[in-house]
């Protein structure tokens, strides 16, 4: 029998380990891997903002409805903000009303999917192929031709319009 006691303590012990794994960095497994582009933690800091930092070196996750490129309609490509690796094209955008930008598709070679675990949930993570940087991470809840949500934080994107949007 489940009392309030033992109630209380066992989400006390969830909200502890939810708020340790957010404190203690960088997976092991993601701090091994080796990339393309690789920085120390200071060039990293000097490169980014404090929120992208966050997102791409750290794994957190930006406010839902807080990106400007959940609502970006026009035609072109998402790079990643920490290296300019084009990783998306704007045509498998879609909006899953998420509060994140959203895509059927990466382009190919771009990204790197893994397993997450953190916060009590098994979830694919995606990863910029080239520096490594946290991107969101993969569900398969999406749209047709792949059923694939690829759910991004914007914070860890730049958006490059096409030349035809740039001029007109």
């Amino acid at each position: 029998m489940m009392t309030r006691r033992t109630l209380f303590g066992t989400a006390l012990t969830g909200v502890a380990v939810a708020a340790l794994s957010r404190f203690m960095g960088p997976s092991p497994s993601r701090a091994a891997d080796k990339f393309e582009i690789e920085r120390t933690d200071a060039e990293w800091r000097a490169l980014l903002s404090p929120d992208q930092y966050e997102v791409l070196r750290q794994e957190g996750t930006e406010r839902a409805f807080s990106s400007p490129l959940d609502h970006e309609k026009r035609k072109g490509i998402f790079a990643c903000a920490g290296c300019d690796l084009p990783l998306f094209d704007s045509a498998t955008k879609f909006d899953s009303g998420t509060g994140w930008p959203s895509f059927w598709q990466p382009l190919q070679n771009a990204v790197i999917e893994k397993s997450d675990t953190s916060w009590g949930m098994i979830r694919t993570a995606v990863e910029c192929r080239r520096c490594g940087g946290h991107l969101g991470h993969v569900f398969d809840d999406g749209p047709q031709p792949t059923g694939l949500r690829y759910c991004m934080n914007g914070i860890a994107m730049k958006f490059n319009p096409a030349a035809a949007e740039v001029k007109g």
